[in-house]
């Protein structure tokens, strides 16, 4: 590796822990939606790999970074036993509820970051905006307008 790509991952994975650092107590953000905050489209595992590589010097809170299992619920990612009881322990002492596997409502405990000038959405999902159902004719449903 040259010093150019120690310094190329060397600033990304500060991007990845200033993001990380904003995670409040009591929500989660997915590997991959700390990665697009840290200007990383589609770097998860670049996020995945900076937080198993961080050291108690950077102060981290990575309790609060969970991997994604579907829309709705992430779960803890850490393949270690005793390191997913402790990530459970930590997040369940800030009041968020852990699953016996490890599920996670992200719907209850995800992180929006506030946006300056945006409303304030607390941990729940983003809406997606109503252009879809404009567009639909009336008085048609989906199964007519699809067999065309």
């Amino acid at each position: 590796m040259t010093s150019n790509d120690r310094e190329h991952v060397l600033r990304l994975y500060r991007s990845i822990y200033a993001v990380v650092r904003r995670i409040p107590a009591g929500r989660v953000a997915t590997y991959g939606q700390v990665a697009e905050l840290a200007g990383i489209p589609g770097g998860a595992r670049v996020a995945g790999a900076a937080m198993k590589t961080s050291l108690p010097a950077h102060r981290l809170p990575w309790q609060r970074v969970i991997g994604k299992a579907s829309k709705l619920r992430g779960r803890i990612a850490i393949h270690d036993p005793v390191g997913a009881a402790v990530q459970r322990q930590l997040l369940e002492q800030e009041g968020v509820t852990v699953g016996d596997t490890g599920l996670v409502a992200l719907d209850v405990y995800g992180w929006l970051p506030t946006i300056a000038g945006a409303p304030r959405g607390g941990g729940r999902a983003a809406r997606r905006p109503a252009a879809a159902a404009a567009r639909r004719r009336p008085g048609r449903s989906r199964t007519q307008r699809s067999r065309r």
